[in-house]
């Protein structure tokens, strides 16, 4: 559901972009369009919090992945059992975005508000 201005039009961010569609291109490309609608996106609260969100579970996963594959056998099936998770939660965020949701994953979720708080 978009979300409507008071002037009876689709709330725009600060970059021009509808916010559902901003959101959404927060989760494209993981950490690195997180990290760049972190920087470039001053007004909307919803788009700074998917691409915070964004970026800490992407960068969790790449993390996770880097370890694990070190691992032999159980780290290597592991990392690919991650690399699902990822994947889900990748179609979950743009969806839940684009679909105007501020959707929090659990604990990320909260992570991410209280980090933005912080900025």
């Amino acid at each position: 559901m978009e979300e409507i201005d008071e002037t009876g039009g689709v709330k725009k961010t600060s970059l021009g972009l509808e916010e559902n569609i901003e959101g959404a291109l927060a989760y494209l490309l993981g950490p690195v369009t997180g990290i760049a609608l972190l920087l470039l996106e001053k007004e909307s609260k919803f788009v700074r919090f998917h691409a915070m969100q964004s970026t800490i579970i992407f960068l969790g996963i790449i993390v996770l992945q880097i370890i694990l594959g070190i691992i032999p056998f159980l780290g290597w099936l592991l990392a690919v059992l991650l690399n699902l998770l990822g994947l889900v939660v990748w179609i979950v965020g743009m969806l839940k975005a684009y679909q105007g949701e501020l959707y929090k994953f659990p604990i990320v979720g909260d992570i991410a508000e209280g980090q933005l708080e912080k900025l």
